[in-house]
């Protein structure tokens, strides 16, 4: 793939991933703040990672709502987003904030494409066409998963 192609999300998700695996690297083979319950708990491998699939949200093809039907779809996107992360399979999810082609990233904890696919389908823009998703699996740091929890304490109110 092109590297023009990329999101700058993608590149810095990649980039993070890196990172967090050469943090653990820099200390030797063996990580003296290990924490193997924390570990089993998030469901992570020897390198602290895990498998998620990463979705980039992209303008669909139906973007001709009037302001009121647009409104009213992404209240109920967004309404499905909390749900989803409610139920503990959407750990990562924001906007771009550049207006372009892509809108967003999610990232879903589930161990197939197709997994994530069905729960994109729940999403009333992407069943309007407002949105569309593009699904690959990823590996990242399994401190992702920790997102949510520690987001609902920062934020002073909802979206």
């Amino acid at each position: 793939m092109p590297l023009k192609s990329w999101s700058l999300a993608t590149l810095l998700l990649v980039g993070l991933t890196f990172w967090a695996r050469a943090s653990v690297a820099e200390s030797g083979s063996e990580n003296a703040i290990y924490d193997p319950q924390l570990a089993e708990a998030l469901g992570a491998d020897q390198y602290g990672m895990h498998k998620y699939v990463l979705a980039l949200l992209k303008a669909g093809p139906n973007r001709d709502q009037d302001k009121a039907s647009a409104a009213e779809l992404q209240r109920a996107h967004m309404a499905n987003i909390q749900r989803l992360a409610d139920e503990g399979v959407l750990v990562l999810a924001g906007p771009f904030l550049d207006g372009g082609e892509l809108r967003g990233i999610y990232i879903f904890d589930v161990d197939t494409v197709e997994e994530a696919r069905k729960l994109t389908e729940t999403d009333p823009a992407i069943q309007a066409g407002r949105l569309v998703m593009e699904l690959h699996p990823w590996y990242g740091s399994a401190a992702v998963k920790t997102v949510n929890g520690v987001h609902g304490k920062l934020a002073q109110q909802s979206p």
